[in-house]
């Protein structure tokens, strides 16, 4: 389960052992073994009790903006084997694995990209929308083959032609899914801060929601999210996040996708401001945190493993702690 407290006014503490939420509507218990996450926007209160239960039970504890991405955190100092996990992690950094290892994350990416318009290609009989999908699979093929022909003994040299075709790919993809929706949601660029039209708005904030749940899984395998690999040159920013959470982007994409063709969320739950372009209202967000939060916990296999979607994004990282590890004791 997971809390999102973004009601004005709405307080979260510590009673009986239980999570206690007081808000205008009235008030509601949660058993801490059943939350996975609780989001708090500002507007809302939390103490110190409540912190801390959420510490002992780790239990992912995020300061979120308008947008869903979080800007603040707090979690265990347990978490992690930090030291030789990070130590590992530099190593690879400056490694010459680093051009494979980004390589197979675009590559996977836009192979996720491409069923995602598989998904939702129509018949060849609908037309223009079957052939726009189809030219865009095949750009995005071709884009594929360039990143997995690239070869250099350093990722630095090859990165602004990687960038290049992973952007010229994502392009072609979101043009595509640009071709599939109704006129409400329309749109004819990727837009990010601020989003021009609804869909980008809500896709910019199922990311920030899946930001934060990246994060947490890096932190709690105890990799440092600020050491990238490919997003190497952001300023105080989780550059690694940025790096890992590629592979996952395509589940927000179809939440977004699902939502915009069932014209789920009414239109007044957007408003368009002239400085932070189109915003979400306080409905439309439940309507979208519910539904990331739905999709990310249904049970999917992945590696033959029976998991849900969130739970298999927690064992990659544990795995990329130990693909670190692994990597730097071969090179001793």
């Amino acid at each position: 389960m997971h809390l999102v407290i973004n009601s004005y006014g709405a307080t979260l503490q510590k009673e009986n052992g239980l999570f206690l939420i007081t808000s205008p509507d009235g008030q509601q218990s949660f058993p801490p073994e059943k939350i996975r996450s609780i989001s708090i926007s500002k507007a809302a209160r939390i103490t110190s009790d409540a912190v801390l239960l959420a510490i002992k039970h780790e239990i992912d504890l995020l300061f979120v903006n308008d947008f869903g991405k979080p800007e603040g955190r707090v979690w265990s100092v347990q978490y992690g084997s930090i030291s030789t996990i990070r130590k590992a992690q530099l190593e690879f950094l400056y490694s010459p694995s680093t051009l494979s290892w980004v390589k197979d994350l675009l590559i996977e990416k836009i192979n996720n990209q491409i069923a995602l318009l598989l998904a939702f290609q129509p018949a060849k009989e609908v037309l223009p929308q079957f052939n726009i999908i189809r030219f865009a699979i095949n750009s995005m093929e071709d884009y594929k083959q360039k990143i997995r022909k690239t070869e250099s003994e350093s990722l630095s040299d090859v990165a602004a032609s990687l960038r290049g075709w992973e952007g010229a790919a994502g392009k072609k993809y979101f043009g595509a899914i640009a071709s599939l929706m109704p006129t409400a949601y329309q749109f004819e660029n990727r837009t990010r801060q601020p989003a021009t039209d609804k869909f980008n708005a809500l896709l910019n904030y199922g990311y920030g929601m899946l930001y934060g749940k990246v994060e947490g899984a890096l932190i709690k395998a105890g990799i440092d999210p600020y050491c990238g690999i490919f997003h190497r040159d952001d300023f105080n920013r989780p550059a690694l996040v940025f790096d890992f959470i590629e592979k996952y982007r395509m589940w927000i994409d179809y939440v977004v996708i699902q939502l915009a063709l069932q014209e789920a969320i009414p239109d007044d739950c957007f408003e368009i401001d002239l400085i932070n372009g189109c915003m979400i209202e306080a409905l439309g967000k439940r309507i979208l945190i519910q539904s990331v939060n739905d999709y990310l916990s249904e049970i999917i296999n992945m590696g033959g493993k029976e998991r849900s979607r969130q739970t298999h994004i927690d064992l990659d990282a544990q795995q990329l702690a130990q693909f670190f590890i692994q990597k730097a004791d071969a090179n001793r």
